[in-house]
Protein backbone atom coordinates (compact mmCIF):
# COMPACT_ATOMS: atom_id res chain seq x y z
CA UNK A 1 0.00 0.00 0.00
CA UNK A 2 3.04 2.38 0.28
CA UNK A 3 2.72 2.80 -3.39
CA UNK A 4 -0.86 4.25 -3.38
CA UNK A 5 0.48 6.45 -0.62
CA UNK A 6 -1.15 5.38 2.52
CA UNK A 7 -0.30 7.92 4.94
CA UNK A 8 -2.01 10.44 2.72
CA UNK A 9 -5.13 8.31 2.58
CA UNK A 10 -5.46 7.48 6.33
CA UNK A 11 -4.59 11.56 7.10
CA UNK A 12 -7.77 12.55 4.64
CA UNK A 13 -9.73 9.44 7.04
CA UNK A 14 -9.14 11.36 9.89
CA UNK A 15 -9.29 14.59 9.13
CA UNK A 16 -12.89 13.96 7.58
CA UNK A 17 -13.79 12.32 10.68
CA UNK A 18 -14.74 15.88 11.59
CA UNK A 19 -17.52 16.27 9.28
CA UNK A 20 -19.49 12.76 10.92
CA UNK A 21 -21.36 15.02 13.72
CA UNK A 22 -22.76 17.45 10.97
CA UNK A 23 -24.06 14.69 8.91
CA UNK A 24 -25.55 12.41 11.91
CA UNK A 25 -28.99 14.18 11.46
CA UNK A 26 -29.31 13.03 8.07
CA UNK A 27 -27.93 9.84 8.74
CA UNK A 28 -29.91 9.54 11.67
CA UNK A 29 -33.44 10.04 9.44
CA UNK A 30 -32.40 7.87 6.40
CA UNK A 31 -32.24 4.81 8.91
CA UNK A 32 -35.18 5.75 10.86
CA UNK A 33 -37.01 6.47 6.99
CA UNK A 34 -35.79 3.62 5.13
CA UNK A 35 -34.98 0.73 7.83
CA UNK A 36 -31.78 -0.93 6.27
CA UNK A 37 -30.49 -4.30 7.25
CA UNK A 38 -27.41 -3.24 9.58
CA UNK A 39 -24.83 -5.01 10.95
CA UNK A 40 -22.64 -3.38 13.45
CA UNK A 41 -19.41 -5.74 14.50
CA UNK A 42 -17.84 -3.75 17.04
CA UNK A 43 -14.70 -4.33 18.83
CA UNK A 44 -14.88 -4.29 22.66
CA UNK A 45 -11.68 -3.17 23.22
CA UNK A 46 -10.80 -0.52 20.41
CA UNK A 47 -9.86 2.74 22.44
CA UNK A 48 -11.25 4.76 19.19
CA UNK A 49 -14.44 3.60 18.85
CA UNK A 50 -16.42 2.41 21.92
CA UNK A 51 -18.88 -0.31 22.29
CA UNK A 52 -21.65 3.00 22.98
CA UNK A 53 -20.95 4.02 19.71
CA UNK A 54 -22.25 0.65 17.84
CA UNK A 55 -25.70 0.45 20.39
CA UNK A 56 -26.66 3.78 19.31
CA UNK A 57 -27.40 2.70 16.00
CA UNK A 58 -30.08 0.53 17.41
CA UNK A 59 -32.09 4.19 18.80
CA UNK A 60 -32.65 5.38 15.26
CA UNK A 61 -32.79 1.64 13.63
CA UNK A 62 -34.60 -1.10 16.36
CA UNK A 63 -33.64 -3.74 14.12
CA UNK A 64 -29.90 -3.02 14.08
CA UNK A 65 -27.90 -6.23 14.52
CA UNK A 66 -24.73 -5.27 17.38
CA UNK A 67 -22.57 -7.73 17.75
CA UNK A 68 -19.19 -6.89 20.45
CA UNK A 69 -16.44 -8.94 19.54
CA UNK A 70 -13.58 -9.88 21.81
CA UNK A 71 -10.71 -7.91 20.42
CA UNK A 72 -8.81 -4.38 19.80
CA UNK A 73 -9.09 -1.82 17.18
CA UNK A 74 -7.78 -4.17 13.89
CA UNK A 75 -10.81 -7.07 13.91
CA UNK A 76 -10.89 -7.98 10.52
CA UNK A 77 -6.79 -8.79 10.75
CA UNK A 78 -7.74 -10.97 13.48
CA UNK A 79 -11.44 -12.27 13.69
CA UNK A 80 -11.83 -12.18 9.65
CA UNK A 81 -13.79 -15.78 9.71
CA UNK A 82 -16.10 -15.42 12.34
CA UNK A 83 -16.86 -11.49 10.88
CA UNK A 84 -17.49 -13.04 7.55
CA UNK A 85 -19.50 -15.57 8.50
CA UNK A 86 -21.33 -13.08 10.70
CA UNK A 87 -21.71 -10.92 7.79
CA UNK A 88 -22.68 -14.25 5.50
CA UNK A 89 -25.60 -14.99 7.55
CA UNK A 90 -27.13 -12.02 7.58
CA UNK A 91 -27.24 -11.88 4.19
CA UNK A 92 -28.89 -15.62 3.97
CA UNK A 93 -31.39 -14.46 6.50
CA UNK A 94 -32.22 -11.25 4.07
CA UNK A 95 -32.15 -12.54 1.25
CA UNK A 96 -34.40 -15.63 1.82
CA UNK A 97 -37.42 -12.94 2.81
Amino acid sequence: MAGLGAEKIQLDLIIDYRTNVALSPAFQDYLRRHRPPLLAIWEQHDPAFVPSGAYAFSRDLPDAEVHPIDVGHFALETRHGDIAARVRYLFRRKLDR
